[in-house]
């Protein structure tokens, strides 16, 4: 069994992005808000191109809706999360 030098890259890149996952895990545990809202938005940046990949080698087709979603969703919630974080600080 050949593998294509395509499939083999696509390997090594859901690898890369398991790496980017978990340092995006690390650095949202930091203690300011920011680099938090910075690194959930890094984790769902490579949850979303994982969930593409796996479409791609595997063929579940759910799977790119799901990444669909999380891109379309996840600056809306860090948007909102600012602004209430913008009006608890106000007062």
């Amino acid at each position: 069994m050949s593998m294509s030098i395509l499939t083999i890259s696509e390997y090594v890149l859901l690898a890369a992005l398991a790496i980017y996952a978990l340092a995006s895990v690390r650095i949202a545990t930091r203690k300011t808000i920011g680099m938090g809202l910075v690194g959930i938005s890094g984790l769902s940046i490579a949850v979303a191109v994982i969930l593409i990949l796996v479409k791609n080698l595997y063929g579940i087709a759910f799977s790119a809706d799901i990444a669909t979603a999380l891109v379309l969703l996840g600056p809306v919630g860090t948007i909102a999360f600012a602004r209430v974080l913008r009006g608890y600080s106000n007062g």
